[in-house]
């Protein structure tokens, strides 16, 4: 599936690309919801999540074709926002950075990128504070990184069924689950090509059979 595919290879390139910026980069799972001093010690860290899609509009001619626009989300947390211990330290590691450094480093790594993926290069979008709190004399911030992308959707034949043949197709989730299914089309083997002269006698002059593999 095209979601997770995109998710996970943020997260990589984010992984790779931060290096010890972070002490953590992956996939949001409610992290700034418990409770703060255990958040805080996993700061600075990056959490990426999908936004949802804001658009669908059909894609071609053939009617089975969708163009989605969607939008991913890169939240960065750390303790405080301009990263002025760095400076003041002469260097940064984990905890030093400020999320001001994070939000450049993170829109640097995947702006205009498509992760090797069939989506149009990440758009860098808004960036939002989500909160600013004071605990323990030491400021934190979390900001949100808007990314956009598109790609291509293909809908199932009016009336017809998923008919999965591969074990990584993402249509397997409803042979998993006993969701509905059809037999797959049969294979088209061969093309016959019929050659009428003029005058048309109803009667073929000649016929060609085209076959589209080879048969043993």
């Amino acid at each position: 599936m095209i979601l997770i595919r995109t998710e996970n290879a943020i997260i990589e390139r984010l992984r790779q690309g931060l290096g010890q910026l972070v002490r953590e980069v992956g996939s949001y799972g409610g992290e700034l919801d418990e409770s703060l001093p255990d958040a805080i010690r996993r700061f600075p860290a990056a959490w990426v999540t999908f936004g949802g899609i804001s658009q669908t509009v059909a894609h071609g001619t053939s009617r089975q074709k969708f163009r989605a626009t969607g939008q991913f989300v890169v939240m960065v947390a750390d303790r405080s926002v301009r990263g002025e211990a760095a400076g003041r330290h002469g260097g940064a590691g984990p905890g030093e950075v400020g999320s001001y450094p994070l939000v450049y480093a993170v829109r640097r790594l995947l702006s205009g990128q498509d992760l090797g993926l069939p989506i149009d290069a990440l758009l860098p979008g808004r960036v939002r504070s989500l909160s600013g709190v004071q605990t323990s004399a030491q400021a934190l911030s979390v900001f949100a990184c808007d990314f956009q992308t598109a790609w291509i959707e293909d809908a199932l034949p009016r009336g017809h069924w998923p008919s999965p043949q591969h074990p990584a197709e993402p249509d397997r989730i409803f042979a998993q689950y006993a969701g509905r299914l059809e037999q797959p089309a049969p294979d088209w083997l061969r093309t016959g090509l019929d050659y009428h002269l003029t005058p048309d006698d109803g009667v073929a002059d000649a016929r060609d059979l085209i076959s589209t593999r080879s048969e043993a």
